[in-house]
């Protein structure tokens, strides 16, 4: 084996690096923001006494977990096309993310409800509290406080699975790399280089939710639980 590593010809493109980092942040970060909320609704829906609704979630939540992430960020760019909604590929990619994860993030939120004891539940009723009143005192936080963590790695995951989105030209950090490699040659460089900035990347993101997790969970601040 006689390779001459040469890292001066991809790192030259440090500024296209960078942005296609950023638009990987950007992407993750709202897919996750807005994945949460649909995750949670969609864990209510599947615990909750309404049987259609509940149905109705659990059929979206099997049909995303038994289809690859391809296929559906596929289905979200080249569909609304054919159905003559023109969305750029960002808008595209948020979308089929937010898809994704929200399905996760249900079966992950709905461990969480399931885990609050009968007893707790039993004590809210006999206060009178209203079923709203009980999902945000008595069961949502204690619930979202307990699978935090198993929410943390998967929203790690779906930072890292965003590279499949540079399929639709998506200008994250993988499709940039892609253009990159194109020009100078140097495949092997380049994506060491987007392997190096993937891992610091996931130390951010992990950092960004231990931050929310201190402010979200008190509890948690003053035991130094973490993530």
């Amino acid at each position: 084996m006689n390779y001459s590593f040469d890292f001066s010809a991809p790192l030259a493109y440090w500024p296209d690096l960078l942005a296609g980092a950023w638009t990987t942040l950007t992407l993750s970060l709202a897919s996750t923001f807005f994945g949460f909320l649909l995750g949670v609704f969609c864990a209510l829906a599947n615990t909750g006494n309404t049987r259609w609704l509940a149905r109705l979630a659990g059929v979206y939540i099997e049909v995303v977990r038994n289809t690859p992430l391809l296929v559906q960020v596929f289905i979200v760019y080249f569909g609304l096309s054919s159905m003559g909604l023109q969305v750029g590929a960002f808008t595209a990619a948020t979308v089929a993310l937010v898809v994704n994860v929200g399905a996760y993030t249900s079966e992950i939120v709905r461990a969480g409800i399931e885990s609050i004891p009968k007893s707790q539940l039993e004590a809210a009723e006999c206060m009178g509290l209203s079923r709203w009143q009980m999902l945000r005192h008595v069961v949502l936080p204690p619930a979202i406080e307990r699978v935090f963590p198993a929410l943390s790695s998967q929203y790690v995951l779906l930072m890292l699975a965003s590279s499949i989105c540079s399929q639709i030209s998506a200008e994250e950090l993988t499709a940039v790399a892609n253009r990159i490699q194109s020009d100078t040659f140097r495949s092997v460089e380049t994506y060491l280089i987007v392997a190096v900035a993937y891992l610091a990347m996931s130390l951010v993101m992990r950092g960004v939710l231990w931050a929310v997790a201190m402010v979200a969970f008190p509890r948690r601040r003053r035991l130094g639980t973490p993530l």
